[in-house]
């Protein structure tokens, strides 16, 4: 059950003065990395309930008169087709969706960088893609032996063969659709750039995870490592933070390499570095809005579960690697996690072996775990949100919401018209002839009424769910897992 531990209000008020401090102790330019998700942070929303998804954006709506956004994405990134876990969508298509949320809201976007390049053909087509949207982008390179070969990343062969990002205004926000994508890199080459072309800039960084004034094993940390598992990355004490304060205080590996790349620059720059370690350089005051650790543990502990399951998913598709699976099962070990704490689990299992089909389980606010079962209808996706709209409007189980005589055409059109093998409508489907039956239905109206109380529910499938199901869950809002399984032995499944 949802029960939140986190002061938003809070967070924004001493979040946005940290980083006008921070804007002020450099004169002339500042590049500061937004770590994690600009616009919809997820994943901070789930492990540290009571955050607000937009919390970033509404803070750099104040400097918006200042400020610019440059957006990195690996080619890399772009040739393995990744996509975002909550939002289903490729990093590429991303990017795009990014430019047109900045814009929406105000804020410039000045031009997108492509990370990683090696002349991959996917990232060349994105490229001219972003041209035709009248879209400036620039190239940055593979680097040899980053981030150990300090000398020769920083010269002339080493970020001096980027190109040389544009811009115009004083804050330059560089964010990018996921992790690994090269935001630090590409600020770094912007410093290396700027000090030859006699440009006085700093660098910041905005980060969210992980929160380095809270414990290195806490669950909220953990829970970090497990949404990063696909790049390895790893929470570590910050050994320079230790060495300067004799302060314990937690970062994480990438950014605890680069520090020595950082400063070596800041003193080619300026002759003095002005920060001592990785921790100096972020701004990050998450830790200091947890009133509730309890809650924040516990959403925490789910949200490892909820990465166990992505993953053993993605793998079972061929998506993702063993070892991403292995990294989640050591930190569910080290934290004492079962999946039995997941109660939508075993209620989804139960069901699917009562009923020998597939079966979908969500808890509702009130903590009940209501079913659906697979029938000749409906999928389980769909019957089961259509017996949690019921119970939220307390309305009986035995009351039909959609009339068979709506259902049944739509059945034929799938099959006989649009040569569907699968007769079950999915959730958009039903989603749509449950808005029609309340034009003329009270009892679907008021089913209707419910459906955005179904945000944040938990729910499970016994199954791999389509793309589909998979879409509508992710918009309603809801945290769903699946089991590594499909509902066939196919080898090809079109989700």
């Amino acid at each position: 059950m949802y029960r939140q531990g986190f002061d938003n209000d809070k967070y924004i008020s001493l979040q946005s003065q940290k980083i006008r401090d921070r804007i002020n102790a450099f004169g002339g330019k500042l590049y500061l990395e937004f770590g994690g998700k600009l616009f919809d942070d997820f994943h901070a929303s789930r492990v540290l309930p009571g955050f607000e998804p937009d919390s970033k954006v509404k803070m750099l709506l104040e400097l918006r008169d200042s400020a610019e956004i440059v957006i990195v994405i690996s080619a890399d990134a772009i040739e393995k087709n990744k996509r975002r876990g909550d939002l289903g969508i490729t990093y590429d298509l991303d990017a795009l969706r990014l430019i047109d949320a900045f814009r929406g809201i105000g804020l410039y976007v000045g031009s997108v960088v492509i990370s990683h390049f090696r002349s991959q053909p996917t990232a060349i087509a994105f490229e001219k893609r972003l041209a035709t949207l009248g879209i400036k982008t620039y190239r940055h390179y593979i680097i040899p032996d980053y981030p150990a070969n300090i000398p020769y990343i920083v010269s002339d062969e080493g970020f001096g063969a980027n190109d040389y990002i544009e811009t115009e205004r004083s804050l330059v926000v560089v964010t990018a659709p996921g992790p690994g994508s090269g935001k630090m890199a590409t600020c770094l080459s912007q410093l290396y750039h700027d000090h030859k072309r006699g440009i006085s800039a700093g660098y910041a960084k905005f980060e969210t995870f992980p929160i380095w004034n809270i414990p290195l094993s806490h669950p909220v940390n953990l829970a970090y490592e497990a949404a990063t598992a696909d790049l390895d990355d790893v929470n570590m004490i910050d050994p320079y933070h230790l060495e300067a304060y004799g302060e314990t205080t937690v970062n994480y590996n990438r950014d605890v390499e680069i520090f020595p790349v950082l400063r070596a620059m800041f003193e080619k720059i300026s002759g003095t570095c002005p920060y001592k370690s990785p921790t100096d350089m972020g701004v990050n005051m998450v830790g200091n809005c947890i009133f509730d650790d309890e809650a924040v543990c516990d959403a925490a502990r789910q949200e490892i579960i909820r990465r166990y399951y992505r993953a053993s998913c993605s793998l079972r598709q061929g998506m993702s690697e063993q070892s991403e699976v292995t990294k989640l099962e050591l930190i569910m070990n080290k934290l004492g996690i079962t999946k039995e704490e997941r109660p939508v689990v075993d209620r989804a299992v139960a069901k699917a072996e009562e009923t020998g089909a597939p079966a979908v389980a969500i808890q509702m606010p009130d903590g009940a775990i209501i079913t659906g079962k697979t029938s000749s209808l409906l999928g389980a996706s769909a019957a089961a949100i259509l017996n949690a709209l019921k119970h939220l409007a307390g309305i009986a189980d035995d009351v039909t919401l959609i009339s068979p005589a709506v259902i049944e055409p739509i059945q034929e059109l799938k099959t006989k018209v649009m040569g569907n093998h699968n007769p079950r409508l999915h959730t958009d489907e039903i989603l749509i002839a449950l808005s029609i039956s309340a034009v003329t239905s009270p009892t679907a109206a008021l089913a209707m009424k419910q459906i955005e109380k179904l945000r944040l529910c938990e729910a499970h499938s016994t199954v791999i769910l389509s793309r589909v199901d998979e879409n509508v869950f992710q918009k309603l809002g809801v945290n769903i897992t699946c089991e590594p399984k499909y509902q066939t032995k196919k080898l090809y499944h079109n989700r």
